[in-house]
């Protein structure tokens, strides 16, 4: 039934506002399609590939949607398979942003056909990859705030359960909090370093303290019997105002003391060390059997993700009984012991008879003689200890880093912004028009002809603060200025999940470069998560049969 066209229901109708629910938005920049068995549907290496195979038409149309909603038509590329000759094996896997990418143009072709106002001719840009292309990213520790939030406090969502104390002196009461857009504590600091938060939460609440008469008297620094009529009235009206900014205040400051708690008893300092230098080369095997040794109280979930790090750096540490040594001196639990093979999953390359004492197969392989899967980044500042790491994407969008036939996600985005991006590794399913202008660092969007809305936040993406979508001290109210300065947007989507770390990436990325990212994924994981899915791949061969294309 269409609601709009029955008057009899709309005359008893207050309001009525459309929401599309095929995907659902993480933050102004990020949405995912909540295809949350992608992992091990598309990864999985199963005997027949029919449940990859819808898992790809739902998404696609999902990810369609997001550009109907928006009115964009985007340039749509994606990364290539490896090769399609006769001479090597192509997988599903391989065929997977490709198989994506297909099932979107469908989508928008059919769109522009069928949509009022929609685009004929390209507004943005779309890049689809798959999570093959950084598998240290969900797994190593983050050391930002928001990813913090998410690691280590059992999270639901960006939903946080705390106690506040109850009315009239009663018992505790529980209460739930989203750490979402709307709150501009969180704003300004979800993508700080965790040691950067605390200090600037420490000097907010102690320049509030100040500040703040009602906030002195409560903190005792005031008297009342110093204080004038004029005082009391000036505190009286402060007190709303102060009541909301001391809840925010206090709220993150607990957070944050509690996340500082966690990093002190559980030793994640020093783990967080060793995961750095292995991700960069400057530690080697020794060092985690070391680590192992001394370090008995770490947790299994912590060790797992050591050694799929260092699954990734070392690949050859793990033929055959060597790898299966290293993990029986982690103590690790045979549920855990198989998670690490599934990682290799991702590689595209499945556990086979012949292959279980064979080197493992992933991506990283590229950097075994120099043993990082890094490079340091001349000219970035490490104002905080264990910031060094970056996630792939990050060094793909803006440096210059190509190993043999294998180009990191920083790069891409910088190369695809100057339209520089190989075709042949990464082509176009349709070749834009003439008038397309998607060259790099593009100009005003009022010299953009083909572009369908102002240059701000998505209205999918607003928080629901006020009747703008911006909450009245939101910062995302100041920025909305600038995204009407940047040129047409970039949309990043990850197939198979991504993460907080690769988020914050496309934020800090849209204002060095000047280009609105959008990331768009299956979903989100926290590495518990994504630990989690990996039990789900199963390790059977693919036939050829199976593959179509």
């Amino acid at each position: 039934m269409d609601i709009k066209k029955d008057m009899e229901v709309l005359t008893r109708l207050g309001a009525l506002r459309e929401m599309n629910l095929e995907y659902f938005p993480i933050d102004s920049q990020g949405f995912i399609t909540n295809n949350e068995r992608a992992l091990e549907e598309l990864f999985g290496d199963e005997e027949n590939n029919h449940k990859g195979v819808t898992c790809l038409n739902v998404m696609a149309k999902r990810i369609a949607t997001v550009f109907a909603s928006l009115r964009e038509f985007p340039s749509v590329r994606f990364r290539a398979a490896k090769s399609l000759d006769a001479t090597t094996m192509t997988t599903f896997q391989d065929l997977i942003p490709t198989k994506l990418a297909a099932g979107i143009w469908d989508c928008l072709v059919k769109y522009k056909k069928s949509i009022p106002n929609f685009p004929q001719t390209e507004t943005c840009e779309l890049l689809i990859l798959d999570r093959s292309i950084d598998q240290i990213a969900p797994v190593i520790h983050e050391w930002t705030y928001d990813a913090m939030c998410h690691d280590l406090l059992n999270m639901e969502g960006n939903k946080y359960v705390h106690e506040v104390p109850g009315k009239s002196g009663g018992p505790a009461e529980r209460k739930e909090v989203l750490l979402e857009d709307h709150d501009p504590v969180w704003l300004e600091l979800r993508h700080a370093h965790i040691a950067d938060a605390s200090e600037r939460l420490h000097e907010k609440m102690t320049n509030f303290i100040s500040k703040n008469k009602a906030a002195q008297i409560q903190h005792g620094s005031n008297s009342s019997s110093e204080m004038s009529t004029r005082d009391i009235q000036t505190i009286v009206q402060a007190l709303p105002q102060y009541s909301e900014q001391i809840d925010k205040l206090s709220l993150h400051v607990e957070i944050a003391g509690k996340i500082n708690r966690i990093i002190r008893e559980s030793g994640l300092r020093e783990l967080g060390q060793l995961e750095q230098d292995l991700v960069f080369g400057d530690a080697t095997t020794k060092d985690v059997i070391k680590f192992f040794t001394m370090k008995e109280d770490i947790t299994h979930e912590n060790k797992l993700r050591l050694l799929m790090i260092l699954a990734s750096v070392y690949p050859e540490k793990f033929e055959g009984e060597k790898g299966q040594n290293l993990m029986r001196l982690a103590k690790l639990t045979e549920e855990d012991m198989n998670i690490v093979p599934n990682f290799r999953m991702l590689g595209g390359q499945p556990v086979t008879k012949k292959s279980l004492t064979a080197a493992f197969g992933l991506k990283f392989d590229i950097h075994k003689k120099k043993h990082a899967a890094r490079k340091e980044r001349p000219g970035e500042e490490e104002k905080w200890q264990l910031s060094r790491f970056y996630p792939i994407i990050e060094e793909s969008l803006y440096d210059v880093l190509v190993c043999d036939e294998w180009m990191f996600i920083q790069e891409l985005l910088e190369k695809l912004m100057k339209n520089e991006l190989s075709k042949e590794d990464y082509p176009c399913l349709n070749d834009p028009s003439p008038s397309y202008q998607g060259s790099p660092f593009s100009g005003p969007v009022n010299q953009n002809p083909h572009s369908m809305r102002s240059r701000r936040t998505p209205t999918w993406a607003r928080p629901q603060g006020s009747e703008d979508g911006y909450s009245s001290d939101s910062v995302l109210r100041h920025a909305s200025s600038d995204f009407r300065r940047m040129g047409q947007r970039i949309f990043l989507f990850i197939v198979g999940g991504a993460t907080r770390s690769e988020l914050r990436v496309c934020h800090k990325l849209t204002e060095k470069l000047k280009r609105e990212i959008i990331l768009g994924s299956s979903s989100i994981d926290d590495p518990s998560q994504f630990i989690t899915k990996l039990k789900t791949i199963t390790t059977h061969e693919i036939s050829l049969d199976d593959i179509q294309i």
